[in-house]
């Protein structure tokens, strides 16, 4: 039976996060944070997930909704959530494309070190010059070069990190002697960073962090299948995940990689209920909250690339066709719709056949829940998924700060530790160690 890997990716700026619940709390106290590092930790989790975001997003110029909170700087966040966990594993998003290999690789071996050997990192990459506007370079890449600059990013920082060896630092305390070897030195000579000097933090507990990846284009999985330790995955469902699953792990031999080098992990969203009638009703429910009549128009916009303000949310679809010229109304965050006139003409179809109008047409072809029902039957599913090699886990994406975990942990996972399938207790001290993975000192 294979072992499942949780992770808790802290919610927000996304329509899917519902701040106008009663129960939600901040997005930015500290309290927020811990309270769900906490709760995951007490259910034996594999890591924290935080996401970030360089620039606040806008559409038709304006930021809306959670966009406006936008996102702490999370090593920072993780670092203070070092303090308060001893053996969840302490994961951020941190772009490849705005920071500089020296400069991370030193913070993130400050924050394995801090956590005992708890750190990971998310690896994205951004061709958008809207979010290029607010660093000091003020450009960006091609979406071509995106990938060429990360892999060569990941490498340089696996050779900062790896110009300490465990054994570099010799102290006799009888003695009264300590003797550093010559260690931290590094030259890196490549077309996207040329630099040399020492390096100033010692080995790490973990030797590397480590590495996630979120891509799923072409160059996503093969970066994936050259560096990552994980993959962020979006697929959810059975089959697409099988498909998935096949294609990244296939590609490790050719690196000398084995299949278990490399965890894939798709995101997740729940909705619980002591029946599972109840759980639909629940999910309804939340469906509601996260589309609002304001943020049906909002995703509608994002597919048409118009001002549709002017519209009833409640009423039909818009008569006149998307915009399909490369003058987007949305910044600082891709364009979801890679042909959208087929994408309108299947939404119209799928109105008409069932009287929706819009805000209830984009609940139907939004993202929903991925495991709705009784917490046996989430736990059953999950499991399926995971013994039938669609995934090695999930990166659980709750819809409430910070709460929103809290009856996962209670209801689910005892049913996973039942079923063998699930940890009892930590076995292990480092990310690492609880993923499987080999140590790399």
């Amino acid at each position: 039976m294979k072992q499942i890997i949780l992770a808790a990716h802290f919610p927000g700026v996304n329509n899917h996060t519902v701040w106008s619940d009663p129960a939600s709390g901040s997005q930015i106290d500290f309290a927020s944070f811990a309270h769900l590092a906490r709760t995951a930790e007490r259910g034996k989790f594999d890591f924290f997930f935080l996401a970030d975001g360089q620039r606040l997003r806008e559409q038709r110029g304006r930021i809306h909704d959670l966009d406006v909170v936008g996102r702490p700087d999370s090593l920072t966040v993780l670092s203070g959530l070092a303090a308060v966990t001893g053996h969840l594993g302490l994961a951020g998003t941190i772009n490849a494309t705005f920071n500089e290999p020296y400069e991370l690789a030193r913070k993130l071996a400050t924050l394995d070190h801090l956590s005992g050997g708890r750190a990971g990192w998310n690896v994205v990459t951004s061709s958008d010059a809207f979010t290029g506007e607010n660093f000091r370079r003020g450009g960006f890449l091609e979406h071509a070069q995106r990938y060429e600059r990360a892999e060569e990013f990941v490498r340089t920082v696996n050779e900062l990190w790896d110009s300490w060896a465990a054994e570099d630092l010799v102290a006799d305390p009888s003695a009264g002697t300590f003797a550093r070897r010559e260690a931290g030195e590094f030259a890196h000579r490549g077309t996207q960073f040329d630099i040399g000097g020492h390096f100033t933090v010692p080995r790490s507990p973990q030797g590397r962090p480590l590495t996630i990846q979120a891509g799923d284009s072409e160059g996503g999985r093969a970066f994936a299948a050259a560096t990552a330790d994980a993959v962020f995955s979006r697929h959810s469902k059975l089959q697409d995940g099988q498909a998935f699953y096949r294609d990244v792990k296939s590609r490790l031999a050719a690196h000398g990689r084995s299949p278990d080098s490399l965890k894939i992990l798709p995101g997740a969203t729940f909705a619980l209920g002591d029946t599972d009638a109840e759980a639909q009703e629940n999910a309804d429910h939340i469906r509601r909250q996260q589309v609002s009549p304001q943020t049906a128009i909002l995703l509608l916009e994002q597919l048409w690339n118009r001002d549709l303000s002017a519209y009833d949310p409640e009423g039909p679809l818009p008569e006149i066709d998307p915009d399909v010229s490369d003058d987007s109304i949305i910044k600082g965050r891709t364009r979801m719709y890679r042909d959208p006139l087929k994408t309108a003409a299947e939404w119209r179809a799928l109105a008409e056949s069932k009287k929706l109008g819009i805000r209830d047409l984009i609940i139907e072809v939004t993202g929903r829940q991925s495991f709705i029902g009784s917490p046996s039957r989430v736990a059953e599913e999950i499991d399926e998924f995971v013994q039938g090699d669609a995934s090695d886990g999930f990166i659980l994406v709750p819809h409430l700060t910070p709460g929103g975990l809290d009856d996962f942990v209670d209801r689910v996972v005892p049913l996973l530790q039942e079923r063998g399938v699930f940890r009892a207790d930590y076995e292990t001290t480092t990310l690492r160690g609880h993923l499987g993975l080999e140590s790399e000192r």
